[in-house]
């Protein structure tokens, strides 16, 4: 098997602006496994926040290279458990593990639903997300949008944003990147209106020194994102949290989203797939585990002005899915 990859630098259509800055582009890692003819794509992105440097994957891909010169087409959880003794970062291991699947789903011509037996009828619709700007600004862009469900990323609250935003007649969830205070974060949870939103997503700081002053009883739908890395954060979220973003590059790949997908599931708890700032090929990732959510948040290319590939995709916030096997993924970018 060949392994290749590419920094490339995915611009964004206009400013994205949340708690932590502001950002005018993303750099990507894009990684390709082929194997007689045929290609596999993966892809994570590079987080300032996240303490995250594409060098650092680079100069660890370049040291196993060879390794992976002597794999063949073996079976995804088999490669999985390869990777495993590589001691990746997360988003690493998730851009090989999600390559691999695609390479091996259009070798063996079945696409990833067919090969792990997911419904793959209905979806939820995917939010479209408003960054962080002046009142005015973001009420405005939700009622000019195409896409019915809106996120809205604020540093703040108020009766007033409140007010806005329900006005508006679009299904708004709240994402506050961890910016709410406990008190604020407790107005919210006794105010009846808050059950009006779709949810508030990771309203403070990560760890449970924030989480704790949460409690899924009252008015509002908690989400947590930063504060699920892994399936063995369930049981502390569980008291604090009744819904959870996973992203498929934060679990280090699909067999470990799938694992923590179905326990969460078990446990009770709702579900969203999410997403970075990635381009068409980790939506495609993340569109293949759509038929566990209860909400989407998959606009990651949406937001791009050069998207590098094709595949399963969002249209006005909803899934339309590629009909190629793997996952359908096909790059547009003659660069590559």
């Amino acid at each position: 098997m060949q392994i290749n990859w590419k920094i490339v630098r995915h611009q964004l259509k206009e400013p994205f602006k949340i708690a932590y800055g502001v950002y005018n582009f993303r750099k990507a890692l894009i990684v390709s496994l082929s194997y007689q003819g045929k290609s596999g794509y993966g892809e994570c992105t590079e987080i300032d926040y996240y303490h995250i440097h594409l060098e650092d994957f680079v100069h660890t891909l370049e040291q196993l290279q060879s390794q992976f010169s002597s794999i063949g087409i073996i079976h995804p959880r088999d490669f999985y458990q390869q990777l495993t003794t590589f001691s990746l970062h997360p988003f690493l291991q998730s851009a090989l593990d999600c390559a691999y699947w695609d390479l091996y789903g259009k070798w063996v011509d079945q696409s990833f639903g067919q090969l792990n037996q997911l419904e793959t009828a209905t979806f939820p619709q995917s939010s479209i997300t408003i960054s962080m700007d002046e009142e005015a600004l973001q009420i405005a862009a939700i009622k000019n949008s195409e896409w019915d469900y809106c996120k809205v990323k604020v540093n703040h609250w108020s009766h007033s944003l409140r007010d806005q935003l329900l006005q508006t007649g679009k299904n708004i969830s709240i994402d506050s990147n961890g910016s709410f205070s406990p008190e604020v974060c407790n107005a919210i949870a006794s105010d009846p209106l808050s059950k009006e939103f779709l949810y508030f997503e990771q309203p403070m700081l990560k760890g449970a020194d924030s989480y704790k002053n949460l409690n899924k009883s009252g008015f509002a739908n908690w989400m947590a994102d930063e504060d699920v890395q892994s399936i063995d954060d369930l049981e502390l979220l569980q008291p604090h949290y009744k819904t959870l973003n996973i992203k498929v590059m934060k679990c280090g790949g699909l067999i470990p989203t799938l694992e923590l997908l179905k326990k969460a599931k078990a446990m009770g708890f709702q579900l969203m797939i999410g997403c970075m700032t990635e381009s068409t090929i980790g939506i495609s990732a993340g569109i293949a585990l759509a038929s566990f959510a209860d909400y989407l948040d998959l606009d990651g290319a949406n937001l791009l002005a050069n998207d590098v590939a094709a595949g399963s995709e969002i249209v006005n916030g909803r899934v339309v899915l590629s009909d190629g096997a793997g996952l359908g993924i096909r790059l547009i970018d003659s660069g590559f």
